[in-house]
């Protein structure tokens, strides 16, 4: 998938990046209203990387998602997905509350246009991928908040997704929660080979995941610094040497937000 900006250009989509944003502006509303979300960002998004996202309230980071999910245009620039279908997870799981887990999740296949035979068993595939086995009945009120935040991911992985696209997924959990849940991604990303963009207030949550973390400038977003993050996993968010790049990041974080 190939989208241009009016004063962009299509590229031939051609590379080994999954997805790929070229010299992108995204513009706002008109004349003396118009608001520039993000401005010349270009980035690459790896086949099988982690990729976080960081910066200040307004820096344009869930634009960038937005863009690459194909939910809005670039108003200038290139937007290329070569790395299959995305899927887009919130900080609310937005599961149907009148369905069940399991019907949440055969939704997402029948819209896929998967047979309806074949239901049964990728659902409870994908449920025990979640760590959610035997809970297809349950309705997404009956769940914990980790619980509903696992069972989007399984209904993400439903629609055959190879990028997810995550905004701020865990922001309103507990500590605690929000820990297991990094492992528990962190296992379906390594099992399944998504390609993962991660959007994050929490600088050290963005060590914990990432291959690569992105800093963004404040309004209008661009690209201020790439860190890679060289830490061996599997990583623990208060480790010595998650703490120590996490602070690192989080002084540019403060510069760059002055």
């Amino acid at each position: 998938m190939s989208v241009q900006g009016s004063e962009g250009h299509v590229a031939i989509a051609q590379g080994a990046a999954a997805a790929s944003l070229g010299g992108v502006s995204k513009t706002f509303g008109r004349g003396e209203h118009a608001v520039l979300a993000i401005d010349n960002v270009t980035l690459d998004v790896g086949f099988g990387e982690f990729l976080c996202l960081v910066g200040a309230s307004g820096c344009g980071k869930s634009t960038i998602l937005n863009l690459v999910a194909g939910l809005e245009n670039p108003t200038s620039g290139t937007v290329e997905v070569r790395g299959g279908r995305t899927a887009l997870m919130f900080q609310d799981a937005a599961l149907f509350p009148w369905l069940t887990v399991g019907r949440n999740i055969e939704l997402a296949l029948r819209l896929r246009g998967v047979e309806r035979r074949h239901w049964g068993e990728t659902r409870d595939a994908l449920l025990d991928l979640a760590h959610l086995s035997g809970l297809a009945h349950k309705r997404p009120h009956e769940l914990s908040g980790g619980m509903r935040q696992r069972a989007a991911l399984a209904r993400s992985l439903a629609q055959q997704a190879e990028i997810l696209l995550m905004d701020e997924p865990f922001g309103a959990l507990d500590a605690m929660t929000r820990d297991r849940l990094h492992d528990e991604l962190e296992r379906l990303w390594r099992d399944t080979g998504l390609s993962v963009v991660f959007v994050t207030h929490n600088v050290r949550e963005a060590v914990r995941l990432g291959d690569r973390v992105i800093l963004l400038s404040s309004s209008p977003g661009r690209i201020a610094e790439e860190f890679f993050v060289d830490i061996p996993r599997p990583r623990r968010i208060d480790s010595p040497e998650v703490s120590a790049l996490a602070a690192r990041i989080t002084d540019s974080l403060r510069f760059e937000s002055a």
